[in-house]
């Protein structure tokens, strides 16, 4: 959590909440290509 505030002092609220919005997206889509990857054998 120490670091979470020392980044936020050092580039500022709105690039910290960039930053964590951004790894949350990253992990939905890599679960997203999993699914699409898998949708044809599904479809069989």
């Amino acid at each position: 959590m120490e670091t979470w505030i020392s980044f936020i002092t050092d580039v500022g609220f709105p690039v910290a909440v960039t930053f964590y919005l951004l790894h949350r997206v990253e992990g939905k889509l890599n679960q997203l290509i999993e699914s699409i990857h898998a949708l044809p054998e599904r479809m069989k």
